[in-house]
């Protein structure tokens, strides 16, 4: 007689397990992305990186799906308290914060999951969770503690249709996270290369990052903040080395060579931070950016589903 899978919640000696599984997920996702065990039980107790939302978490929970005494599945659950002070998005609603697994044995088609498989068991459990909750909404994300992972990106089809067996529907948008290495930026000119007339930068400490402003003629005319702070050393499995365009602004009619020049001036200041790639990140709406880093040496990594909602099936 099989081996049968049981749902439980998660405990301390589960923590090399659930790393492994989160990790597995994460790095199909960026490449060589790991995070330590320190970091995923951290994240377990509070997401400092989100200072406006998690202070308005009620009770947070994470099961584990175990079969034949390996973690298979798992899933990190938030509630938000049904108070005033916090957002109407998120007053009184039940989150899936992150919901991982082992695919089957059709992964390439999303499914080959069925009753019994410990993701659809994990799965119901969820559910019962929020709803002894009484919440008034049913979400999910990807969110996991690791950079460039939240959504439901495409490189998961066994998640998402998990997901959408249960009854989530995508009712969000679609970002692009995009990827270069920093080598293959645009470098500075070369010394006696002409420089764009009246061009100068200036580096700021912005809200997001470091902030490099170009300036035309002393008039700022745009900028792109650099987040390098990805990777702390202290929580991560290995020492940084990836950051990410924190927030980029250009003109409506940009010259042709000014963001190729921010990119550069991006590209020295990484360098000398220790940093090898950067990541970008992009809406369905934002097109042009996406062809803009494109032409510059960014990559798509991939595009992830935000915004899961739970439909009554």
């Amino acid at each position: 007689m099989p081996a049968m899978s049981h749902v439980r919640v998660f405990r301390r000696e589960d923590r090399d397990q659930l790393t492994t599984l989160v990790n597995a997920h994460a790095a199909a996702v960026v490449p060589g992305a790991t995070v330590s065990v320190n970091t995923v039980l951290s994240s377990l107790e509070r997401c400092p990186e989100e200072y406006v939302t998690d202070p308005w978490v009620a009770e947070r929970t994470t099961l584990v799906a175990e079969h034949e005494r390996q973690i298979t599945a798992a899933a990190h659950l938030l509630r938000y308290r049904n108070d005033p002070d916090v957002g109407e998005d998120y007053r009184d609603t039940g989150h899936i914060a992150w919901f991982v697994h082992f695919p089957g044995p059709d992964a390439d088609a999303g499914s080959g999951t069925g009753a019994e498989h410990p993701a659809e068991q994990l799965m119901s459990a969820c559910l019962a969770q929020l709803t002894r909750w009484h919440v008034r909404a049913r979400l999910a994300d990807g969110q996991l503690p690791a950079p460039g992972v939240y959504g439901v990106p495409e490189q998961w089809p066994h998640v998402r249709a998990t997901l959408e067996r249960a009854g989530f529907v995508h009712t969000g948008h679609t970002e692009t996270v995009l990827i270069a290495s920093l080598h293959e930026l645009p470098a500075l000119p070369a010394p006696g290369e002409p420089p764009l007339p009246g061009l100068s930068f200036h580096r700021t400490l912005g809200e997001l990052g470091t902030r490099l402003t170009a300036r035309l003629d002393g008039e700022p005319v745009a900028h792109i903040e650099l987040d390098t702070n990805l990777e702390r050393p202290e929580r991560h499995a290995r020492s940084g080395g990836l950051a990410d365009i924190a927030d980029l602004e250009l003109p409506e009619d940009p010259h042709p060579e000014l963001l190729g020049r921010l990119l550069a001036e991006a590209r020295q200041w990484l360098t000398l931070s220790g940093c090898d790639r950067i990541l970008a990140y992009a809406t369905e709406d934002e097109a042009e950016e996406i062809a803009g880093l494109t032409r510059h040496g960014f990559r798509e990594l991939t595009r992830t589903a935000r915004g899961w909602e739970h439909r009554a099936v």
